[in-house]
């Protein structure tokens, strides 16, 4: 099938379906019957429907809502995990999908399952969905009582989706630039285009059938000083696609860049420039919502230090009005948290959410022109796009990163042109300091040189490759910017 942003037809998607259906065992469920997966759909409680409970929150500006990510091998000790982060108070419940299922290995899947029963504990790093099939699904979704999400990092998720789906979970993380660049070497963003493409159809047709189900692009992408305006655009090319094939509740994302003012001027942009896009071009009925991440990048070992960021973390959440955030755990830098450490990262994220309820990041001059310099570079990003592209948003994506005119840093993908560097600037913004071919114009290329050569000069130091080393370990150390004069 040619790649264009172009609605399936339903002929198309029940050819494709066939084939997602047929690759592994848990595929000829006869509860995959859509008519079948629809009526339990519409069985599952309002409170328990993860795209509802985004819109009720949305509607009535509840505080911001808190999400963990969580997943081990073993269906019940995969439940008691489940049930313990929600007794410790999270909104929303993932589930992490295991990096064999993300890669479609399923027969090593299989495989760790049954050496985790032997060892008496997970020997996978997250719960592989496709193995357990529907029925073990749907056991996860009716042992809790709070909305459950795929997380996981998968370029080609149909038959992933598919499972979940007919399992009740009633959200999907990710996309075909997203839940690509940043996680595979070798897939071309083309395919991983359809791959997703088929997700949001089938989200589509539920949503035509009376399931309203919630679409999440990946917002940091690989959480390494990702500049906003790069993420940003990601994240509207996803919920345009997604919108394209039916999908009507998208929540797009932003990873903590750690400078408050910025934070809080990426989260409105986000929010505004989503609804604007999706407006302009047609999309009508759309509920759109954001998730604030939590920060992505090296944590500090001491677990005091850690909570401490995870508390400023669900600050800058909560004051840019983020619908929902993931939290981090105090054991971020050391591995996998117990569930101790993870409910201990809820709770400390919670409280601040509550105490802040009430409250808003105040207007002033600083924020009216971050705001307003990253939505200039998100469209200049754009319509980069939407030229190579001749007006076709797929085929313009594929294009643009084929051109480098989308770039995302030290994403691993041989697709992704690589060339571009960050750094940030005096007062801890992230800013771009090797463009490559960035489709950025020559305005916003002399904004970001000036920036970084203002921290250069502060620092007495000359501009190069060793600001950004300097920036990507300085959190972990106890500073927010690499400034060689620090002194603990």
């Amino acid at each position: 099938m040619e790649l264009r942003n172009k609605k399936w037809t339903e002929e198309e998607f029940f050819k494709v379906r066939k084939e997602v259906l047929s690759t592994w065992p848990t595929g000829n469920d006869p509860e995959l019957d859509l008519d079948k997966a629809v009526a339990y759909l519409k069985s599952i409680p309002a409170s328990k429907n993860f795209a509802l409970k985004l819109k009720d929150a949305k509607e009535h500006r509840v505080r911001t809502l808190v999400q963990p990510r969580a997943g081990v091998a073993l269906l019940n000790e995969h439940i008691a995990l489940l049930q313990h982060l929600e007794k410790a108070g999270a909104d929303f419940l993932p589930s992490t999908i295991d990096a064999y299922t993300r890669q479609n290995r399923y027969s090593e899947g299989e495989e760790g399952i049954k050496r985790s029963e032997e060892a008496g504990r997970s020997l996978l790093n997250g719960f592989p969905a496709v193995n357990h099939g529907v029925k073990g699904c749907r056991k996860v979704v009716e042992s809790i009582n709070v909305p459950l999400q795929a997380r996981h990092g998968t370029p080609d998720s149909r038959l992933l989706a598919e499972i979940i789906h007919a399992g009740g979970w009633t959200s999907n993380e990710g996309g075909g630039i997203s839940y690509n660049l940043p996680y595979a070497k070798a897939v071309s963003i083309e395919d991983s285009i359809k791959y997703w493409q088929y997700c949001d159809r089938l989200v589509g047709y539920y949503e035509e059938h009376g399931v309203t189900i919630n679409r999440e692009p990946f917002g940091p992408l690989t959480g390494t000083l990702v500049p906003p305006s790069i993420a940003i655009a990601v994240g509207i090319i996803e919920a345009l696609l997604a919108a394209e094939q039916g999908v009507k509740n998208i929540t797009v994302g932003y990873g903590m860049c750690g400078n408050i003012v910025q934070d809080v001027a990426a989260v409105r942009s986000l929010q505004q420039l989503t609804e604007e896009y999706l407006e302009e071009k047609g999309y009508k009925g759309c509920c759109v919502t954001t998730v604030f991440h939590q920060w992505m990048g090296g944590f500090p070992a001491d677990e005091a230090e850690a909570l401490g960021l995870i508390s400023m973390s669900s600050v800058v959440a909560s004051l840019a009005g983020a619908t929902k955030m993931i939290n981090k755990t105090p054991h971020e830098s050391v591995g996998i948290p117990t569930k101790e450490a993870n409910a201990d990262g809820i709770k400390a994220s919670k409280i601040i959410t509550k105490l802040l309820e009430d409250q808003t990041f105040p207007e002033s001059q600083k924020l009216a022109d971050e705001i307003a310099q990253i939505k200039k570079e998100v469209k200049c990003l754009m319509d980069c796009v939407y030229n190579v592209g001749e007006g076709d948003l797929a085929v313009g994506t594929v294009k643009a990163f084929e051109q480098g005119l989308l770039d995302i840093p030290f994403a691993p993908s041989k697709y992704n042109a690589g060339l571009i560097l960050p750094a940030r600037d005096a007062e801890g913004c992230v800013r771009i300091l090797e463009f490559g071919k960035l489709g950025f114009n020559d305005e916003i290329k002399a904004f970001h040189r000036a920036k970084i050569a203002e921290r250069a000069k502060q620092d007495g130091r000359e501009v190069g490759f060793q600001l950004c080393i300097d920036d990507i370990y300085a959190v972990s150390t106890g500073h927010l910017i690499g400034r060689t004069s620090y002194k603990d």
